[in-house]
């Protein structure tokens, strides 16, 4: 078995409305077991086992013995194993986890993130031990404090030399402070450190510089017995600045959020965390054209906090998706009044030294936070959070329209104010689509006043899908910053002009920036001709929530070269064809679904009606041609939505788009037919990778032609054979039903593609191999170093 593993991904998935939420993947109880040989030096030393994440209900037993239980699926579980080994011997680690039914999505199951093992000192400095701020700071120098833990695990008193070293971007020493620490028997201090840096390079997310600080404890008097210990963290400079007139700034420059929720669970390897993997994600989000990321709805991983570090990804990290009352059957709500506040704790020790992080969410859409108790709660949550640091900021993701919605908790009335519940009756008896109703019920009085109390308690009032309420409230309450904390993927034009058109309004996160795996088929289309009753989520054997600007292995879909049209970052058309069973249908109003189309020429069941075909462009606009023939200008740009529709007679060949400005063409995107002689095409990411435990190999595997169009209408089964020091962590597409599974090494192509992720597991070559019925095979190499 090898850490990280999420237990649940190779579970067969089952027909069972009841594990809907999860993809139709059952719950699990599962047991690690491990030996850890102690030697006999250990007596004097001081060793903790860290567990990034156990999903979920983890008990830890060392020798037979408790060590610890944490219920949380995303709280670190650590394990201070002194007086539990037994030295110069064998010791027996056990592990056990459960999860079912306790989230809205899927979470897998098992040790799920990195486990660490630390040898040290009696005298040292404890996990997460080191705090370092930067209070003051310009173009010319910096202010870097550096708040250092230094523990006493001897029963004697002892001093220390603390030694602190700064480290530049280039790896070049930039400032230093050294000082005398005497220490009680038993116990800690914590020692402050002022440390000037010239001329510093500001973290941002266009210049993601980052500097480390190299903490060294060493005896004192010199000579004196003792062991030395050492320890480093990385951090940034950077300054945070928020008010109504001018928005969020960063490093005194405004920046509007971009953001992205996304969810733990990374496709195709479901939810074992690897470094690599994190970091691919933040690469891709990043080229998208977002510049933030929401951690929906659980803390994000040490992994993925680094590469937004080195990356320059702004983050709003989460607590949680539940307080007190339940939305899942074993979501943790009747343990949560015990447990937030060592939950918070541990997320905000993880967090607060990485300078992407900027804002804490301490819950997600609470059915609670309309009452009294919520509101208390609320408020302790808050000032707990700034307490545990407050250099960032405090919000939550409220949904005020859920608060009155037809199924709602009861409304306690003191907390209504002077206002009616008449216009939220009339809105909920009248028949509106989903977006119309939350829209309709978010401009209310009763809204407003129901979320008044929990809005004050915060810095940034979080709005999810009541972008209705952004310009009203600039009026209504005028010192209230909000953030769209989650709002629909079909709205982002009318949402960013809202966010650009509004200082108080600092940014927007679409649901969802990345694919997810569980609540299935939440962005799937809807047509006016559906049968009855198929407005829910997808029936089994539906898998994915196809609600992703990125699908799950990492390609951006229409929405997504949409949005970065919309955000003024990218000037090129984009071309995106309906599947040509879509022809003629009517789709409903459905707020996480596209239209069923992809960036494709090649289609064998076009038949012989026209193909419709869309186009986004920023430009006035846009022109569409067939080979040469040219098919006529229609109009684009801000004015008509940033897109127009085009009906297509289907020739084989070229499609291409012409942006039209000033009466001019400018620039162009095309598409072209793939041939009739394919191959299978095997593209690695990278071809050189390290055996580290947390690297990963990540190859696109496709059907092109010969030069190198990829065969969208193509759905061959393709399998995988690996040979050298690897091994097969995940295979898989981006189709949204399948009963296919991802530890497979067979999988079958969805528009031509599949990913696989391979995990190497020793230094040499590793040569992946794929074959298909019909065509020749094909490989691919890997250095492992």
């Amino acid at each position: 078995m090898v850490i990280p593993h999420d237990a649940v991904l190779g579970t067969t998935r089952v027909d069972d409305e009841g594990q809907m939420a999860s993809g139709y993947f059952p719950g699990g109880m599962w047991e690690y077991r491990t030996r850890l040989f102690a030697p006999p030096e250990w007596r004097d030393r001081h060793v903790v086992l860290e567990f990034e994440a156990v999903h979920r209900s983890a008990a830890v037993f060392v020798n037979g013995n408790l060590a610890t239980r944490q219920r949380s699926g995303s709280t670190a579980v650590v394990v201070e194993l002194d007086g539990l080994l037994h030295y110069d011997g064998e010791n027996e680690i056990i592990v056990e986890a459960r999860a079912d039914r306790d989230a809205r999505w899927y979470t897998g199951g098992g040790i799920i993130r990195p486990v660490h093992l630390s040898v040290g000192p009696k005298v040292h400095v404890p996990l997460d031990g080191i705090v370092v701020t930067t209070p003051e700071h310009d173009a010319e120098s910096a202010v870097v404090q550096v708040l250092t833990t230094v523990r006493n695990l001897e029963s004697s008193p002892v001093a220390r030399w603390l030694e602190t070293m700064l480290l530049g971007p280039s790896g070049e020493v930039v400032g230093m402070d050294r000082t005398r620490v005497s220490l009680p028997a038993d116990g800690s201090v914590d020692v402050s450190q002022r440390i000037l840096v010239r001329s510093p390079r500001r973290w941002s997310v266009d210049t993601p510089d980052l500097y480390r600080a190299q903490v060294q404890l060493t005896p004192q008097p010199a000579g004196a017995q003792g062991q030395a210990d050492a320890s480093e963290v990385g951090f940034g400079i950077r300054s945070l600045h928020l008010d109504v007139e001018r928005g969020l700034r960063v490093n005194g420059q405004p920046v509007k959020l971009r953001g992205a929720c996304v969810h733990a669970d990374n496709g195709v390897i479901g939810g074992a965390t690897f470094a690599a993997a994190e970091e691919r994600r933040v690469a891709i989000l990043k080229s998208a054209g977002f510049n933030a990321i929401r951690s929906a709805h659980q803390p994000m991983s040490a992994a993925m906090l680094d590469a937004c570090d080195r990356l320059g990804m702004l983050v709003m990290d989460e607590l949680t998706d539940v307080w007190t009352r339940a939305k899942s059957a074993e979501d943790g709500a009747d343990h949560f009044v015990e447990q937030w506040r060592s939950d918070l704790a541990a997320m905000v020790k993880k967090d607060r030294n990485h300078p992407s992080v900027i804002i804490y969410s301490i819950g997600n859409e609470i059915p609670e936070a309309a009452t009294r108790s919520g509101n208390e709660l609320t408020r302790d949550l808050a000032a707990a959070t700034r307490a545990l640091d407050p250099t960032r900021y405090v919000t939550a993701a409220v949904n005020g329209a859920l608060f009155v919605m037809d199924g709602a908790p009861e409304i306690e009335p003191e907390l209504l104010g002077d206002a009616s519940l008449d216009p939220v009756d009339e809105i909920n008896a009248r028949s509106l689509s989903l977006e119309e109703r939350m829209s309709a019920l978010a401009v209310t009085d009763a809204v407003a006043e129901l979320t008044e109390e929990a809005y004050g308690a915060l810095d940034i009032a979080g709005m999810n899908y009541q972008d209705a309420r952004y310009e009203l409230d600039r009026t209504r309450y005028p010192n209230r910053v909000i953030v769209g904390s989650e709002t629909f993927p079909t709205r982002i034009d009318r949402l960013w002009r809202l966010v650009t058109s509004n200082e108080h309004v600092i940014g927007d996160f679409t649901w969802t920036g990345w694919d997810y795996l569980g609540e299935p088929g939440l962005g799937r289309m809807h047509y006016r001709d559906d049968p009855p009753g198929s407005e829910a989520l997808g029936e089994y054997p539906f898998l994915i929530s196809f609600a992703g600007d990125i699908d799950i292995t990492g390609e951006r879909r229409p929405a997504s070269y949409y949005r970065e049209i919309v955000y003024g970052l990218r000037t090129a058309p984009f071309i995106a064809v309906r599947r040509p069973h879509t022809r003629g249908r009517v789709m409903k109003t459905a707020p996480w679904s596209w239209t069923d189309s992809i960036p494709s020429w090649t289609w064998s069941d076009a038949g012989t009606e026209p193909l419709e075909v869309e186009v986004y462009s920023d430009a006035p606009e846009v022109e569409l041609l067939v080979g040469d023939v040219s098919l006529g200008r229609q109009p684009a740009g801000s004015a008509h939505g940033y897109r127009t529709l085009f009906s297509v007679p289907y020739r084989p060949g070229r499609l291409e788009a012409v942006a039209v400005r000033g009466g001019s063409p400018a620039e162009r995107t095309a598409l072209h037919t793939a041939g009739e002689r394919r191959r299978l095409a095997l593209t690695a990411e990278r071809s050189l990778v390290h055996a580290d435990g947390q690297d990963l190999a990540f190859i696109a595997v496709e059907l092109v032609d010969d030069t190198g169009v990829r065969a969208t209408d193509s759905a061959v089964e393709v399998e995988l054979t690996i040979d050298g020091p690897g091994a097969l962590q995940g295979f898989g597409s981006a189709i949204p039903a399948t009963e296919e599974s991802f530890t497979d090494v067979r999988h079958r192509l969805y528009d031509g593609r599949a990913l696989a992720v391979i995990r190497p597991s020793g230094k040499g070559c590793v040569i992946v191999t794929a074959t298909s019925p019909g065509l020749e095979a094909v490989s691919v190499e890997l250095a492992v170093s």
